[in-house]
């Protein structure tokens, strides 16, 4: 069914049970995320907090709590964008599968937005006090909106058709902002509000923007969609919803107003401000710090009659935006080759942090009548990922050939990492970029957005069996301590709690490489980590790669047993050492509230007002 707001994914949810009404009032501040948190771990249902302290409007979260559920909100429409992207990547497809692209003429249609003389949204007007009062982590700067979608236009081009809808966190208090006069405007870079935002300072004007929360759920999905810059979020939303966009138009402001949002923030970039914005827990499992960033003034907000506020909680995947990347990897992945020729498949790892650690499945076809020996194509597809939108945020990008093994497949994190482990040659694959920019939320690098890249390309015959046990003999140098496997090939090493030297650099990492040999037993192991806590490390997979590659920044972390640069390319005889410990410079850790969490067993426990939802 297409729905014409959320109230509607609301009640559907409800009647298939799939969604939980909450009677008792429950706290924004802390109390919400910390539930959110549990009924997400334990793959529970949709919640309505039917009463939220202090605030008259009521909460929805975990709506795309899981895929089946994400799915099931979806489940008209998403054989029809999948047709829409296919024809994308091959509009050659259609002439030869009329009947599978019959559809296509009407979901086209929808992707055009409506134009209205009014709407729901118009209903009443609140101040930022009003809303709810979202606090996730006990350190958090204020209070958030953690499923907004910011709706900007290109000065240049002004007009829905070259809009941009992105999920950039608003702040709505906390800091140096003016109670419901102010809030916080934070977006990374690579975003497209920030090309519209140039834009305005150069020509001197200012950027005005809606915040839309609420309404169809396919809106929220389109803001968090990666699409190509110039491509319309709108047009996505309305085609993923089965039914057009409806934008009013609001006498005395520039842009349109998604008629079917459940609340709508219309504001200004301050040209001449620039506040401390954060901290806030992020999706890393970090805080992100508090840092300067636009300012906007707040001129309206609208809201609908009844009006539903939905809300997310992140912090260390996986959480319910997890889903998010694993639905979008599915209606996009034929996209792929289309935009990257000769690329089948790339993964941005979500238990890593889903920027530090992409996997790419590439093509070598230089010389297809010799036997591959030595990545040649791969750089060329690598270099052409690192360029790609978002894709250019990647901290460290592992690719391989599909000839090698036809069997391999990117989300397969364990599978792919041994078969590059157990190709790789690190005299010759290493490929870094340093001085270079990084994703703003990750703190591993020199400061703010600053840090460096490496391209690990491996191809050919295996060239080692991997190590799934620690070999007789193994040796730690002096101060390390507690070896532990965490898959095949790649070995953890608790050593000392960091202490840069004057250079900001570890010298315990040089220390350990220097102290071995190429051809001693740790050497089996390709790939060695540093870590604080080797158990931690170990004990799963998804803690070896958000510790590995979350916590560490390729130009100053990596290291390498027997190391040696040839005409400025570095690379090491015996195995790839990795700092990944906890350094000065790295936010603080996610940690929740005991008092929250010791309410939240509570209600939870058998016979309270939760109990049976996780």
């Amino acid at each position: 069914m297409a729905y014409a707001s959320l109230r509607d994914c609301v009640d559907d949810l409800e009647r298939t049970g799939q969604l939980r009404r909450v009677e008792v009032e429950v706290d924004a501040h802390l109390e919400a995320a910390e539930i959110q948190r549990r009924v997400f771990r334990a793959r529970g249902p949709a919640l309505y907090f039917a009463r939220v302290k202090g605030c008259r409007f009521p909460m929805v979260s975990n709506l795309f709590g899981t895929m089946d559920r994400a799915r099931f909100i979806f489940r008209h429409s998403l054989d029809r964008v999948r047709r829409l992207v296919e024809l994308r990547a091959d509009p050659g497809a259609a002439w030869r599968n009329p009947l599978r692209y019959a559809g296509v003429p009407l979901t086209l249609l929808r992707t055009r937005p409506r134009r209205v003389a009014g709407g729901p949204v118009f209903a009443g007007q609140v101040e930022v006090s009003d809303l709810p009062q979202l606090k996730c982590w006990p350190d958090d700067g204020g209070a958030f909106i953690t499923l907004p979608q910011v709706y900007s236009e290109d000065p240049d081009r002004p007009g829905s058709g070259h809009s941009n809808l992105g999920m950039y966190r608003i702040q709505l208090s906390g800091g140096q902002y003016q109670p419901n006069r102010e809030v916080g405007l934070h977006y990374q870079i690579q975003r497209g509000i920030g090309v519209h935002h140039a834009a305005t300072i150069r020509r001197g004007e200012i950027l005005r923007v809606n915040v839309y929360v609420g309404g169809p759920p396919a809106m929220a999905l389109a803001a968090v969609m990666p699409l190509p810059e110039g491509m319309s979020e709108l047009a996505f939303a309305g085609a993923l919803g089965g039914r057009r966009v409806r934008l009013a138009e609001q006498k005395g402001w520039p842009l349109p107003v998604h008629a079917d949002a459940d609340f709508c923030m219309l504001a200004e970039v301050d040209p001449d401000a620039r506040k401390p914005e954060g901290p806030f827990g992020d999706h890393l499992g970090y805080y992100s710090l508090a840092h300067s960033f636009p300012v906007l003034r707040v001129r309206r907000i609208y809201h609908r009659q009844g009006a539903i506020w939905p809300f997310t909680v992140v912090g260390r995947p996986p959480q319910e935006d997890s889903v998010f990347a694993s639905l979008i990897h599915e209606l996009t992945g034929p996209l792929v080759s289309s935009l990257l020729p000769g690329v089948h498949a790339v993964h941005a790892v979500d238990a890593a942090g889903v920027h530090p650690l992409l996997l790419a499945l590439g093509s070598e076809r230089y010389l297809p009548f010799e036997e591959r020996q030595e990545p040649q194509e791969l750089l060329t597809q690598a270099n052409a990922i690192l360029g790609q939108g978002q894709l250019s945020l990647a901290k460290y990008l592992f690719i391989a050939a599909a000839e090698d093994d036809e069997r391999l497949d990117v989300r397969d994190v364990s599978a792919f990492l041994q078969h590059v482990l157990a190709r790789v040659d690190w005299r010759r694959d290493l490929h870094f970029q340093t001085q270079t920019t990084i994703d703003t939320l990750d703190y591993s690098g020199a400061g703010l957005h600053r840090g460096s890249k490496l391209v690990v390309a491996a191809v050919g015959r295996p060239r080692r069996a991997l190590p799934t046990a620690l070999p007789p003999g193994l040796r730690l140098p002096d101060g390390f301590a507690d070896a532990r496997v965490c898959l095949p090939g790649a070995l953890a090493v608790r050593a000392p709690a960091c202490t840069p030297d004057a250079e900001g650099m570890a010298a315990d990492l040089a220390a350990f490489c220097a102290a071995l040999r190429a051809n001693d037993p740790l050497c089996v192991f390709p790939l060695v980590v540093l870590v604080d806590d080797s158990e931690f490390c170990s004990r799963s997979l998804d803690n070896f790669l958000w510790v590995t590659f979350s916590r560490s920044n390729p130009a100053a972390d990596v290291g390498g047993i027997e190391a040696a640069t040839a005409d400025k390319h570095w690379g090491c005889q015996g195995s790839l050492v990795i700092d990944a410990r906890r350094k000065p410079q790295h936010a603080p850790l996610l940690v929740e509230d005991p008092q929250i969490s010791a309410r939240v067993d509570c209600l939870l426990a058998k016979g309270g007002p939760l109990a049976g939802i996780e």
